[in-house]
Order: C-alpha cells, then sequence, then structure tokens
C-alpha cells in the first residue's frame, strides 16, 4: 500500500509539473521556476494533492546529491586555473562582502550574531543552474559578465561545504572548541587525501577495466557505487553525504571518463531535481506570504538589490565596467539552491525559527520566480540607470583614461571592439597592409597584454557615446563589432550609427536570425558564426565527394550574394540546388 502511494504521489507530481513546465514554455520562461510553481501548487499550502511531502524530500535528497555529484564532474582543477581571477579574487569578494553585509543587516535588526552570520550565508549563495541555463539560452555565457558570473557561481558551489562543516559551530552544537575544530580540519585533510589517491591511482584503472568490458550497465553501476561509497565515507568521517557526492564527482572528473559519465546520470539527475524544486515549492505556506506581504516584498527587494550592488563591487575593483559588473551581479541576485539545503539543515539545529524559515523561503523562492526576468530585461534596467547616473561614477573600476594616454588622432581608422580571436586575427591582417587600428576591449589584462606587444588598445566600453568619441568615431573609416555579447552588440551598432551616419559598420554574430535586427540598427555587414559554419560544412563535404573548387566557390558566392535568403528559400528552390550540384558529384 504504501508503494503505490508513492507512486500516486509521482504521478500527481509529473502530471502537474508537466502542465506548469508547457504554460512556462509556451511563454519562453526556464523550467525551474515552473517546478516551484508546480511544488506550490501541489502541497498542504494550495490544492493539497500529495499526501506526504516528506516521502518527496526524501527523493528530493537524492536529487541534491546527485546534482553535487555532476558539478563535481564538471568541475575541475584545469577549469579553476583557467577562471582563476575571476572564481577566486572576484568569486571570494562577492561572497564575503554579501555576507559581511546581509550579517550586518540581520544583526542591526536584532538577530543573534550565529543566526545574522548564517542568513549572510544563504544569501551569498545563487542559483548556478538557473544562471547558467539563462545565460547559455542569451548567448551570453561566453560575454564578460557572463564569464564573470560563471566564475562567481564556482566559487559559490565551492563555499557550499565549509559553510555546512560550520554549521553545528554556529549553532553552538560543536563541542571541544578549538581541539573540535582541529579534528574536524584534519578530517577534512583525510578526505582529500583520499580523494586525491582515488583520483590519480585507483579510479582510473578501475573504469578502465570495466569499460573493456563495453558494457554501458556496467558502468553506470561502477560510477553510482563510486558515488555512493565516497558519499558514506565522508559521511562517516563527520561530513555531509552532499560534500561526499562533490568529491566522488571531482574524482571522476580527474579521470578520463568524466565526460561519459556525465552523460549517463544527467538523465537521473534531471528527474531527482525537479523533485527537489517542487519539493521546495511545497514547503511554501502561502497564507503566510499574504499575512506578511511587507516583509516578503520588502525582502525580496532587499535581496535583489543589495546583492546586485554588492555583487558589482568586486568586479569594479577588479577593474570591470561598471555595466558588466552590474549585470553580473543582476545574474546572481537571487537566492541559491543550496541555500535551500542548508536553511533546512539550519532550523534542524535551531538556527532558523519557523517563522524566520517562512519569511527565507517565500524571500527565496520569490527571487528565484523572478530571475527569468531580470536576466531578459537586465540590459535594458542598466540602460536606464545609466540615462540617470553614468556607471563608472557608482562604480569606478579601471577608469578608460587609465589606459588611453598617448592616444594618437587617427584619421580613416578602423575600430576593432573585442580582443579576442576574431580581433587579433583582423590585427593582424589590417598591420599587414599598413592599415591604421584602434582596439577597444573591456578585459583589463587583455589591455595590457597587447599594449605590451605594441598594439593601440585601450580600455573602455564600445557601447558607450564617450568612449566611441575617444576613439575618433567621428573620423574612423569602420566599426568591426568583434564582441560575443549580443545585446552590447545592438547597443553598439545603434550607438555608433547615430555618431557616424557614414562610418561602415560590421559585426559578428552567433545566430542567423539576430541578422535583420542588427541590420535595423545600422549594421552594413553582419556575419553570423552558425551560416558561415555551415558555409564550410558543406564546402568541405562536396569538396569530398570530388566536385572542383570552382564550382564550390560558384555557389557559396551565389548563396552570399543573396543576403543569406538561401537558409530561407522553399523547399523547391532547395531541391533546384541539390539536383544541380549532384549531377556533379562523380560516381563510384
Amino acid at each position: 500500500m504504501e508503494q503505490l502511494l508513492v507512486l500516486k504521489d509521482l504521478a500527481v507530481i509529473f502530471a502537474v509539473s508537466l502542465l506548469v513546465i508547457l504554460v512556462f514554455h509556451q511563454v519562453k520562461l526556464p523550467a525551474l521556476p515552473g517546478f516551484i510553481v508546480a511544488g506550490v501548487l501541489l502541497g498542504p499550502n494550495a490544492l493539497g494533492l500529495v499526501s506526504d511531502v516528506h516521502r518527496v524530500e526524501g527523493l528530493a535528497e537524492v536529487g541534491v546529491v546527485l546534482l553535487l555529484f555532476t558539478i563535481g564532474i564538471e568541475f575541475s582543477l584545469n577549469r579553476l586555473r583557467e577562471m582563476g581571477r575571476q572564481v577566486l579574487v572576484g568569486g571570494g569578494l562577492q561572497v564575503g562582502l554579501t555576507v559581511a553585509v546581509a550579517a550586518l543587516v540581520a544583526a542591526a535588526l536584532g538577530l543573534p550574531w550565529q543566526v545574522a552570520l548564517f542568513l549572510g550565508c544563504l544569501i551569498a549563495l545563487s542559483s548556478t543552474a538557473l544562471v547558467l541555463k539563462g545565460l547559455t539560452d542569451k548567448g551570453e555565457i561566453d560575454a564578460p559578465h557572463g564569464r564573470l558570473a560563471t566564475g562567481v557561481l564556482i566559487f559559490q558551489d565551492l563555499c557550499v561545504v565549509p559553510i555546512m562543516l560550520a554549521l553545528p559551530f554556529l549553532a553552538g552544537r560543536a563541542t571541544g572548541g578549538a581541539a573540535q575544530l582541529a579534528l574536524a580540519l584534519g578530517k577534512a585533510a583525510l578526505i582529500v587525501v583520499g580523494v586525491t589517491i582515488l583520483a590519480r591511482t585507483i579510479v582510473p584503472r578501475l573504469l578502465a577495466e570495466i569499460l573493456k568490458t563495453r558494457s554501458r550497465e556496467l558502468f553506470l553501476i561502477a560510477i553510482i557505487l563510486l558515488g555512493t561509497l565516497t558519499a558514506l565515507g565522508t559521511a562517516e568521517a563527520g561530513a555531509s553525504l552532499a560534500l561526499g557526492a562533490f568529491l566522488a564527482g571531482l574524482v571522476i572528473s580527474e579521470s578520463d571518463y568524466g565526460h561519459q559519465a556525465l552523460a549517463e546520470l544527467l538523465p537521473f539527475r534531471d528527474v531527482f531535481i525537479s523533485l527537489f524544486f517542487v519539493a521546495v515549492g511545497m514547503l511554501v505556506q502561502v497564507h503566510f506570504i499574504r499575512e506578511h506581504p511587507v516583509w516578503t516584498l520588502g525582502g525580496v527587494l532587499l535581496v535583489l538589490g543589495g546583492k546586485t550592488v554588492v555583487a558589482a563591487v568586486g568586479p569594479a575593483l577588479l577593474g570591470y565596467a561598471g555595466r558588466v559588473a552590474l549585470l553580473a551581479g543582476l545574474a546572481i541576485s537571487q537566492v541559491g539552491e543550496f541555500s535551500f539545503v542548508l536553511a533546512r539543515e539550519g532550523r534542524g539545529m535551531t538556527l532558523l525559527s519557523e517563522s524566520a524559515y517562512q519569511t527565507f523561503l517565500a524571500v527565496a523562492v520569490s527571487t528565484m520566480l523572478l530571475t527569468p526576468f531580470l536576466l531578459q530585461g537586465g540590459p535594458a534596467l542598466i540602460d536606464g540607470l545609466e540615462r540617470l547616473v553614468p556607471l563608472d561614477r557608482l562604480l569606478p573600476g579601471l577608469r578608460p583614461s587609465a589606459l588611453t594616454a598617448g592616444e594618437q588622432p587617427f584619421t580613416d581608422h578602423v575600430i576593432v571592439a573585442g580582443y579576442g580571436l576574431n580581433g587579433r586575427n583582423l590585427t593582424a591582417a589590417l598591420r599587414s597592409i599598413d592599415a591604421p587600428y584602434l582596439i577597444v576591449e573591456l578585459n583589463a589584462q587583455t589591455v595590457r597584454q597587447a599594449r605590451s606587444r605594441g598594439e593601440p588598445a585601450f580600455y573602455g566600453d564600445a557601447t558607450r557615446e564617450e568612449i566611441l568619441r575617444a576613439l575618433g568615431i567621428d573620423r574612423a573609416r569602420m566599426l568591426v563589432a568583434a564582441i560575443s555579447d549580443p545585446a552590447a552588440t545592438r547597443r553598439m551598432v545603434r550607438v555608433a550609427r547615430g555618431l557616424n551616419p557614414g562610418v561602415h559598420i560590421i559585426a559578428r554574430t552567433r545566430y542567423v536570425v539576430e541578422i535583420p535586427e542588427l541590420i535595423r540598427l545600422g549594421a552594413n555587414d553582419v556575419i553570423p558564426e552558425e551560416f558561415e559554419t555551415s558555409i564550410e560544412i558543406f564546402a568541405r563535404v562536396l569538396a569530398y565527394y570530388g566536385v572542383g573548387r570552382a564550382d564550390i566557390d560558384r555557389l557559396v558566392e551565389q548563396i552570399r550574394a543573396s543576403h543569406y535568403e538561401a537558409l530561407r528559400t522553399s523547399a523547391a528552390a532547395g531541391e533546384h540546388l541539390r539536383l544541380g550540384m549532384v549531377g556533379r558529384i562523380p560516381r563510384g
């Protein structure tokens, strides 16, 4: 009978979740907040369709363990080294400042320092799953604010484990004082040593032997067993199951089989983590929000606004432009999924009263629900703020003038916005024909490196009118937008066209669908990576089949000359092109 009740609850959960997610999909919202809404509807404080919330919480716990396990697999020491500055410095400043400010506010409201510090830790964490999904969907994961937000999120994920270890001390349940702390640190060191030995010696050999069997089932069982044993081992050592799951994932990430393990586990993780968000929604007491609307609304505004500003201070101190710093801060302004796990642990240790716990849940869930709208409308919101107050006065990171000393009054030059791979290749070509050019880049470290090589590189945000004026946009022959931020590219094209109606603007974009908007804003040429990649692929395929280079070049010319309309041609036109080329393919 018990099994039937569990199956019934799961059937109801997935049915309601399916309907809610379909609605969210229709209005182009991410699925994760939809699961929270489904949980609110299903919970005992709304429709009450689930008979036992605790059963769902047990399944949700599996979701948390799997989430940490897969994060450990995705995380690697190489990735940490590549993003060291954003992760360690940017993340450290964000977490440290947010914890300090939130704790001071909570203490000012009369809460004990232990509770205030705990609330600061809860608020400092953001939703990795929600933010990365939103930035990826918008094509901004590689934009300056996207890279910065990603680095901070990685640091936050690493902070979950130390916070879990600190909970008994904050709750006053740790005995022995310094001796107990030393013992805990000793256990942590032993865990790290054990994990290192597993990662470097035992696990790679074990997985290599299992893969020789060519059995997918055996590989999956081995991965799950490894994760389970590591999690249980850390739990026996006094740490948490979640920490063990993360470390187990880290062990696998250091082997050659991490990607395959991740592919096998992702479907299970996604199902169980959806149950976690549903369980979070079930915990929300709707009547509590109705009875305390001022506290809830005030808390939401305080968290979103305060966390955005505080999170932007760190990037500004590192030299990022005010706009980039605020966009990154806005992206991570919500409360994260791990905060719910920590809050539940804190309530069990009496760090949070039931009233404080419900207030936290209401505020945290609301911030997560608002995140998709903030990610979508963030650029417009920042633009409006910038019209009122120049952001570099609020967040005076590295001033453009700090790196523009000695600027020459170029005329008839090319302004290259962005000094990534595209920008470097372009400037090399311009240098080979002695064409004058200026580089403008938002990454201060990149600017310093370029200037050390003798490049005319300047720090600044090319979407801003005063920066473009300083670069001589009114005298420039051409502007090339070679950045990977779609919103910033659109803004740059619009501002540049307004300042110089005669300048030739070339814009880089990722997708073909973005071409019309950029043309409307004033771009003369738009180069979509998606389209150019497709041309290179079909050219190489035809060359492999023996089609002559002249025929291939002629087809490429026809497609480009038609302003990419070939991508939207009818099936009949596509068939005509196909027949024309098939006749030239040699038969074997």
